[in-house]
């Protein structure tokens, strides 16, 4: 029987959904479950019937099928490489409306399902990434439905309580003509990469408003660990560098800076911005492999009496700063009680003046 290459397409992009419970595809990171003090929050979804399945696959394929083979394309790279790769937008109509059984979703929430996350109940619970030519826009006709354009919202156990306001325009994005003309370094952060007590490699400064952090990164540009040069021999240490893998991106925006992860694995955050800052500890927050956190808020910074505190530092630093810990937490839920025992981590330090 002939086969078109559209077809192909279409059956490559079904063999690539989005495993759930009881595939046995489940994502080794944990994309879903509990555990941990402060965390992004996802339920479990149960494997679908058999009946269920029939009728979300043949409304995909029917979908898939009318979309342009360069579009398919698109979405097969995005899809494949699991986000790895750069892929461009997949612009499509936003008012399509597409049912499976009782519940209607739109064309680029269906995908989602789909491709990424197979709980999803609202677009509420979404964040597009800075890198989409779709982010900040409202109500267009056509969106970008690229699933690795995306990422889920990570959610607090706690809200912190509410933040006076104060100006914070240091740390907000600056008038790039202004840094030129006064001479100043246009930096808004420097990033460390420490293994256990040992920082490695020199320090990262970051002008550009988003920072791919990674191990391993089809490619990949920005700031590669793979590329540093470490004497750590631990095996603990090894082993967390090799789950690295993809990283996490680290964004600057209008409101505040955002960490997306992109690896298959949790990492861990403590940030003044997400606590009371009143609080003599402050939590450590896991995010799930596609969560995207806000680390740090400007407004909300406004109201510290004092920059977070630093658990172990060999040369003090001042301002304000963010300490991300790849795979294993630390703090009062888990058996290592501060960062520097955590096999691989960042400290995000970010410009104030």
């Amino acid at each position: 029987m002939f086969r078109t290459k559209r077809s192909g397409l279409v059956r490559r992009l079904w063999r690539s959904r989005a495993p759930v419970e009881g595939d046995g595809e489940a994502d080794r990171g944990g994309t879903h479950g509990s555990g941990g003090c402060c965390m992004g929050k996802a339920t479990k979804v149960a494997k679908s019937n058999a009946g269920s399945e029939a009728e979300l696959k043949a409304l995909t394929h029917s979908i898939l099928k009318k979309i342009k083979e360069k579009q398919l394309e698109v979405l097969l790279q995005a899809v494949e490489s699991k986000g790895g790769a750069r892929s461009p937008c997949l612009l499509l109509p936003s008012k399509v409306d597409a049912k499976v059984g009782q519940q209607s979703y739109s064309l680029p929430m269906l995908l989602y399902k789909v491709f990424r996350w197979p709980d999803l109940r609202h677009s509420s619970e979404l964040k597009r990434l800075s890198c989409c030519e779709s982010y900040g826009k409202t109500n267009p006709e056509l969106v970008c439905c690229n699933p690795h354009h995306m990422s889920r919202l990570c959610e607090l156990e706690s809200p912190p309580p509410p933040y006076s306001r104060y100006p914070m325009d240091y740390l907000k994005p600056p008038d790039s003509l202004a840094l030129q003309e006064s001479g100043e370094r246009a930096h808004w952060c420097v990033v460390a990469y420490w293994e256990e007590k040992t920082r490695v490699g020199r320090l990262y400064s970051v002008q550009e408003p988003s920072l791919d952090i990674f191990y391993d990164l089809p490619q990949g540009n920005g700031f590669c660990l793979g590329q540093l040069c470490s004497d750590n021999k631990s095996q603990l240490v090894q082993m967390v560098r090799a789950k690295i893998g993809y990283g996490i991106q680290l964004t600057r925006e209008p409101d505040g800076v955002w960490v997306y992860n992109r690896s298959c694995y949790p990492i861990f955050i403590k940030s003044a911005t997400l606590d009371n800052p009143d609080s003599r500890t402050l939590l450590v927050h896991k995010v799930f492999p596609g969560f995207s956190i806000k680390a740090f808020d400007y407004d909300k910074a406004g109201s510290l009496q004092r920059p977070n505190d630093h658990e172990f530092t060999q040369q003090p630093r001042t301002g304000f700063t963010v300490q991300i810990s790849f795979v294993k937490g630390w703090g009062q839920c888990y058996t290592r009680q501060f960062i520097s025992s955590c096999p691989c981590w960042l400290e995000v330090i970010f410009n104030t003046r």
